[in-house]
């Protein structure tokens, strides 16, 4: 019996055959645009493989009754990216120094553009902040979320409220006026009266003995370095241990017992 012959295979790097009387291709300036933008972002993931981390962290499961009070946390990281994104803005016109903070605050107010309405979102956008990180404390302690196997992400969840306490409290004084000039000599003095530590602490706020004008750029490298800085790290490690040990369901949920399940399954 002769045998079939094989199919010629089709020439290496030769595309298939297109029909006739059908368009192929982006034919309009936006078709175009997306298919740029999609073959950019399919280059850099070929080479990074950034889609399986970023899926890994967005696509997980999450326990049933869940609701708005578990956004509170991406609320707070969100008022926290705020105050990074005006806090940059501010920094390129704030003159961090004894005779010309107030003044450069005055400039930004009154003369650049948009300058009062960044400021502003800054000023409350920290009282923000430290209000969505209570809230967000207050929703894990009484959900229980802080139990085991989630008890370090507890610990940080309290260092970043103790850190953005700490932010608040040293961009207070950046105005330097009178009211955050002896406001901030009152907190000083109050770390100060802390056991042990409370008399080098005060030393290290004041950089000095005395309030002076180094204390000033003290607080403006601790409040626009350090502490951001810090928050960001701890704030993403947070995150990744969310994401790899998940959200427990609310305390009012039980899970089912083992005969439920198995009446379940007879049923069906």
């Amino acid at each position: 019996m002769p045998k079939l012959k094989l199919p010629v295979p089709p020439m290496p790097g030769r595309p298939a055959p297109k029909r006739p009387g059908k368009t192929y291709g982006p034919q309009t300036p936006r078709e175009h645009g997306r298919e740029a933008g999609t073959s950019a972002i399919g280059w850099i993931d070929e080479r990074t493989s950034l889609s399986g981390g970023a899926r890994w962290m967005m696509f997980r499961k999450v326990p049933k009754g869940t609701n708005w009070f578990y956004t509170l946390g991406s609320a707070t990281m969100f008022a926290f990216l705020a105050q990074a994104v005006t806090g940059v803005f501010l920094a390129m016109y704030y003159d961090p120094s004894a005779t010309g903070a107030y003044d450069s605050i005055r400039n930004i107010n009154n003369e650049v553009f948009l300058g009062e309405f960044v400021h502003g979102m800054h000023k409350w956008g920290s009282s923000v902040m430290v209000i969505l990180v209570f809230l967000h404390m207050g929703r894990t302690f009484f959900f229980g979320a802080y139990k085991y196997p989630r008890e370090l992400n507890w610990v940080i969840g309290v260092v970043l409220l103790i850190l953005t306490m700490t932010m608040s409290f040293t961009g207070y004084l950046l105005p330097f006026d009178q009211r955050s000039y002896w406001a901030t000599i009152v907190g000083v003095n109050i770390n100060g009266t802390g056991p042990f530590v409370g008399p080098y602490l005060s030393d290290f706020l004041r950089a000095g003995p005395d309030f002076g004008a180094t204390t000033l750029s003290r607080f403006y490298a601790i409040h626009m370095m350090l502490v951001p800085g810090a928050i960001a790290a701890l704030m993403g490690f947070h995150l990744y241990l969310v994401a790899k040990l998940g959200t427990t369901a609310p305390p009012w949920l039980r899970a089912k017992s083992p005969e439920k399940l198995r009446e379940e399954k007879v049923a069906r």
